[in-house]
């Protein structure tokens, strides 16, 4: 058994990452790259999967289930078919054809799902599926993964910044590595971009690769940075260098946050907005609600306060990212006050 299946094993009760196979992460052997809807999809199954990945045994989950996972659209049966066909379109391929000393092997990623009929009594759904034996094989002989924080890639907007994000979270852990430089076609091939579509690197660079880096910047624990490398006028290669942030506190209040003015936000065009508050949870581990719920003098319990208050606002149709939420909140536990 390979070391990746073993790293998800290890890692099965952390509902908050994903193990994926560095071969996948890096496009290395798919083809015909899925939809952004598709490919939340694919990381849900294989993180649903973990380390039995590699079995050759069904899969499920409940479609209520998914519906829980913020980032996520509300999925129903008939919008899940459609992503499914494309998972079952995406073709798997090891070796390069053009070097007639290699063996090329093609496979795919799913072998079959069933999207399974309205339980009469729960109203629920149960979907499963088997992975194809090409994926089997690959996530078996695996060595190396990328290990994804799964609200990020949830809540990515962009099938250009999540095939970027995976490649670079499967290197973020390698020894002496905080940069990679890529070809302008290997750069075409990452982002799974069709023959006769952003002819010019300036278009890749206008409308794949910077809104990409801006957007996994804005909601990753990643900062990454791209330097053009040119011979004579042409851009040859691009270095894509990344490192940690030492304060993650402002990405994880944005995942947090409502996805409303987001671009705004991250392009710098947006007035000083107020932070949303969370849609769920409580606020333990909000540092900033915290404050504002101690300044006002209350001692509730800080998940009930947040249930409340949230409760309060859905009731008087007050959205939970309003300019003046803040006041609201902090008048809020004014008048809860001390328990």
């Amino acid at each position: 058994m390979g070391k990746t299946t073993q790293v998800a094993a290890e890692r099965a009760f952390d509902q908050t990452k994903t193990v994926l196979p560095a071969e996948m992460a890096r496009g290395v052997y798919m083809r015909n790259a899925p939809s952004l809807a598709a490919l939340k999809l694919m990381h849900l199954m294989i993180g649903t999967a973990g380390g039995r990945m590699a079995d050759p045994v069904r899969h499920e989950i409940r479609l209520s289930d998914i519906r829980k996972i913020g980032g996520m659209d509300n999925h129903t049966r008939a919008s899940l078919t459609p992503l499914f066909e494309e998972l079952r379109a995406v073709v798997i391929r090891d070796g390069d054809p053009a070097d007639d000393a290699q063996r090329v092997i093609v496979g795919g990623l799913l072998d079959h799902a069933v999207l399974d009929r309205k339980d009469p009594i729960s109203g629920d759904t149960l979907l499963s599926w088997f992975f194809g034996r090409m994926f089997l094989e690959m996530a078996e002989r695996s060595n190396h993964w990328a290990i994804l924080d799964r609200q990020t890639v949830f809540h990515l907007s962009s099938k250009y910044s999540v095939l970027l994000f995976q490649h670079i979270a499967s290197l973020v852990n390698l020894d002496h590595i905080s940069g990679k430089t890529f070809t302008v076609p290997e750069l075409r091939d990452l982002f799974g971009l069709p023959e006769g579509k952003h002819k010019r690197f300036a278009d890749v660079n206008r409308d794949v690769l910077k809104p990409a880096i801006s957007e996994i910047n804005q909601l990753s624990r990643l900062t990454l940075t791209a330097t053009p490398n040119k011979i004579g006028r042409t851009v040859a290669s691009v270095t894509i260098a990344w490192e940690t942030k030492d304060d993650p506190a402002p990405t994880k209040r944005e995942l947090r946050g409502h996805s409303a003015g987001r671009k705004a936000r991250r392009n710098g065009t947006a007035e000083t907005v107020a932070p949303a508050f969370p849609e769920t949870g409580g606020i333990s581990y909000s540092p900033h609600w915290l404050d504002l719920k101690r300044a006002a003098g209350c001692n509730k319990d800080n998940d009930l306060i947040a249930s409340d208050f949230r409760r309060f606002c859905r009731e008087r149709g007050i959205a939970l990212d309003s300019h003046n939420i803040e006041k609201i909140f902090t008048d809020f536990c004014t008048k809860v006050g001390r328990v």
